[in-house]
């Protein structure tokens, strides 16, 4: 079976969630316009990953300023399920495509802890489930709580099974381990992390799983941040171009096939051939003949079973 895919590498509307969310309307009706049945957005795209922003925050010590900018963040950020990812479902049954998109959820008891996390929607326009990234990374940690075991999701779909995980948690092993447990088919990275060791790592995953690999992150510049906070330290040190992209896909042999983009916003497409999986199986196989469970063993207790769409 054949599938056409596409990455859309772009900035949000910073700290605006409705126009984001029309942001997300307008390029997915472009993508899905060319025919692409799934379409992937960056991490945190709804409605910004608050790169280079303290919030005030040291050590020891907040100011209250940055808690009036945390509170801005937390006003963009979406509830799983309420209203946002409503319109989200709207959007992919509206274009008949998969759709994939980073969000900030906020918890919907304590209204005041966000995590990093992708929604998955079908072409019915049903929200299928999410994953909240497991481990922020680094200064991450401040805003971002962490993701559980229970949200490491996989889909067995009309256009194959998918799954993924966010940024570097691309690096932690046994994470990827999950989702090759799966079988996962078609993985997805959605990211932060525009330097060129992204993409030999988006290759290597691929080799590694035997998967394909679509990537794609946010093109960025000074400009899309808000006004009222360009004046902030870190904020208002920011080079021309943020984050340059680097948004990329990759064949089960580790082959790139779109991208990688970078230096401007754009839309990735490629055709994939689910039949190259089972070609590149036939001297490595991660969960089959080298997997070795004599000698391993591996498991995720509180991993939820493949969801059948």
């Amino acid at each position: 079976m054949e599938v056409k895919v596409a990455v859309v590498q772009d900035s949000p509307a910073i700290f605006d969630l409705e126009n984001t969310l029309e942001k997300v309307e307008k390029l997915t009706k472009e993508a899905a316009s060319e025919g692409a049945k799934l379409i992937l957005f960056p991490e945190a795209f709804v409605s910004s990953y608050p790169k280079s922003l303290k919030f005030g925050t040291v050590v020891g010590n907040r100011t209250e300023e940055g808690r009036e900018v945390w509170l801005k963040y937390v006003k963009s950020s979406v509830q799983v399920p309420g209203p946002a990812t409503d319109r989200l479902a709207s959007i992919a049954a509206g274009n008949s495509i998969y759709l994939v998109i980073g969000v900030i959820e906020r918890d919907t008891i304590s209204n005041g802890t966000l995590y990093c996390t992708i929604l998955y929607f079908s072409p019915a326009g049903k929200l299928l489930g999410k994953h909240r990234k497991l481990k922020p990374t680094a200064g991450e940690r401040m805003v971002w709580g962490e993701g559980s075991g229970d949200t490491l999701s996989t889909f067995d779909t009309s256009i194959g099974k998918i799954g993924g995980l966010i940024c570097w948690e691309n690096y932690m092993p046994l994470a990827r381990m999950a989702m090759y447990n799966k079988g996962v088919e078609i993985y997805l990275a959605p990211t932060a992390d525009h330097r060129d060791t992204w993409v030999a790592s988006m290759q290597h995953i691929a080799r590694e799983g035997r998967c394909f690999v679509l990537s794609c992150n946010q093109f960025v510049k000074a400009t899309d941040y808000p006004e009222d906070i360009l004046h902030l330290e870190g904020i208002k040190e920011l080079p021309d171009i943020v984050t340059t992209g680097g948004s990329v896909i990759v064949s089960p042999l580790g082959k790139i096939i779109a991208g990688p983009l970078f230096n401007e916003a754009g839309i990735l497409y490629a055709t994939l051939d689910l039949e190259d999986i089972i070609r590149s199986k036939l001297e490595f196989d991660v969960i089959g003949h080298y997997s070795r469970d004599d000698v391993f063993n591996f498991d995720v207790p509180s991993q939820p079973d493949t969801v059948k769409e």
